[in-house]
């Protein structure tokens, strides 16, 4: 590939580099130039461009995206659209993820054109989660490195990226006492250990508790044996603190053996792992009485998506392991700033969300759509507004229109603005023109959110508040799922003059269109922000409508 400035007489071909503004026109950067842009771009006085031309066998860049992508594929795996260069792989199940991480350094040192970003290794993921990021950094790659990527991926003995299902095992836990331990730690132990269990869809079997002593902890080993346990847990009146100790000794004279003493994971030192037969047998570190994350926890997922756990395994767990709280420390990580002392905190940028229910809700006549109440008595204009509500967006603004009295009755209590849109039906530009003029001036951007999207939670709202940064170009703020672009949508205060020049049925995502270059999109977990209910048909599709 030839990258630099290129003369409109050989440009035919070559991506442009940069957007170009001409009179009356926008020439997008990524845009393949044909004839209609250089004639456009030679009456605009342009007698070269900065573009860059392909050579025999360069791969164009979303071609290289998601060749390397289908490479990757795994069971339980999606992938979005090409576009930019970049393909995300997604969960198409909870599991595990588990990374084959020599083979991705290889793939990121193979040349500085391909990169691949993922999770860290072992991390647990829900349905959807976005995996990894694969992005070819210049607009095309070299065809020879292109077919090296490929025979990498290929000739790996495991997936270099996969998921490993929870198998939803049975658990047995015995709790050791003591004279002198309080009654309540025993039972937080075992409503703590209980609570991780079913978050990795186990079950845990009514705790056996014994007295603290090896003999004790072997028939009690015995009885969760016959009542089905797949896995023991030992948790211990007093810590762990030798192979030989009350604890693992009971794991041996039930016929299991210890494989492995202590991890350097910090809490969780103290934790020993041993086998009876196939089913893992651990004893807790002191500290798996919390549910603080420890090292326990990384264990546990583990042997819930049935990947090894050997000493080397455990012994390897040490980088990224100190997650506890020293004194040596300043401060607390919990209380500690977001930025080091040496620089001033982030401040927070002030986003108003505007909710657009003005409508006449014509499709649905007489019903008005966004009174449609769910089972729980809940207009479906009152779950839009809650969710903006419970997100960082503040203030929130409710434009009204069609029967503007039920609108404003139905968000009776709730800490809004209304702005009232007197010529709303003029169309979806008169609300937005009306939405905007109630922005108050500290406003630094404004989120639309559609009042016929119930399914956009505060979650993903705050995704996006998270992604808006004007000053490093993101001053469009998009949300997508799966490559599709969704809404709402986030501008800056830069763009309100415009917004406002809007006219007819139609709202924004035009202005988005003529400033590609300053907008960002951000994928989103779910269809959410796909889906909008303005039919009889769509409500009963709608979760919780009484329809």
């Amino acid at each position: 590939m030839k990258f630099g400035p290129t003369p409109l007489d050989e440009a035919r071909g070559a991506v442009l580099a940069h957007t170009v503004r001409l009179p009356g026109r926008v020439i997008k950067k990524g845009t393949v130039l044909a004839e209609a842009e250089l004639v456009a771009l030679r009456a605009a006085s342009h007698r070269d461009v900065i573009a860059a031309v392909m050579e025999p066998g360069d791969v164009p860049e979303d071609e290289a995206a998601e060749r390397i992508a289908q490479a990757l594929m795994a069971p339980l795996l999606a992938k979005s659209r090409a576009a930019t260069g970049r393909v995300n792989l997604l969960a198409d199940a909870p599991g595990l993820l588990v990374l084959d991480t020599a083979v991705i350094a290889r793939l990121n040192a193979l040349d500085e054109s391909i990169t691949i970003a993922t999770l860290p290794n072992h991390s647990l993921v829900s349905t959807k989660e976005m995996l990894a990021t694969i992005k070819i950094i210049p607009f095309a790659v070299p065809g020879a490195v292109m077919a090296v990527a490929e025979a990498l991926l290929r000739a790996t003995a495991r997936p270099a990226l996969e998921i490993r299902p929870l198998r939803p095992l049975k658990v047995g836990l015995v709790i050791t006492e003591l004279p002198g331990v309080k009654e309540s730690a025993m039972e937080g132990a075992a409503d703590v250990t209980r609570a991780r269990i079913e978050a990795l869809r186990g079950t845990m079997l009514p705790p056996e508790r014994v007295k603290h002593d090896a003999a004790a902890i072997a028939d009690a080993i015995a009885r969760l044996k016959k009542a089905g346990a797949e896995m023991f847990l030992i948790a211990g009146a007093s810590a762990v603190v030798d192979r030989r100790d009350v604890g693992p000794a009971g794991i041996v004279r039930a016929g299991g053996v210890i494989t492995h003493f202590g991890m350097p994971v910090d809490p969780g030192n103290l934790l020993c792992f041993g086998r009876i037969g196939d089913a893992p047998a651990i004893v807790l570190p002191g500290c798996a009485k919390s549910p603080k994350l420890n090292g326990f926890d990384w264990v546990l997922a583990r042997c819930f998506a049935d990947v090894p756990v050997g000493p080397r395994d455990i012994m390897g767990m040490g980088v990224g392991g100190l997650l506890k709280e020293i004194d040596v420390r300043p401060l607390p990580r919990d209380k500690a700033p977001a930025q080091p002392p040496a620089q001033a905190p982030r401040r927070a940028r002030q986003v108003a969300a505007v909710v657009m229910a003005a409508g006449r809700s014509r499709r649905m006549a007489p019903l008005n759509k966004l009174l449609v109440k769910d089972k729980a008595g809940l207009a479906m204009v009152a779950r839009v507004v809650d969710q903006a509500l419970a997100s960082a967006a503040r203030p929130v603004i409710v434009v009204t229109g069609h029967e503007r009295e039920r609108v404003e009755e139905a968000l009776a209590g709730r800490a809004v603005i209304f702005a009232h849109a007197d010529d709303y039906a003029e169309g979806l530009s008169a609300s937005l023109r009306a939405g905007l003029g109630a922005l108050p001036p500290e406003a630094e951007g404004v989120m639309i959110c559609l009042g016929d999207m119930p399914l956009v939670t505060s979650a993903m709202m705050d995704r996006l508040l998270g992604a808006f940064d004007p000053a490093e170009g993101r001053a469009i703020v998009q949300p997508t799922f799966r490559g599709k672009q969704g809404n709402p949508m986030l501008f800056a205060r830069e763009f309100l003059a415009e917004m406002m020049t809007i006219a007819g049925d139609v709202g924004a995502r035009q202005v988005a269109g003529r400033h590609a270059a300053r907008m960002v999109e951000v994928e989103m977990p779910d269809d959410g922000v796909l889906r909008d209910f303005d039919t009889t048909d769509a409500l009963k599709g709608l979760p919780g409508t009484a329809l």
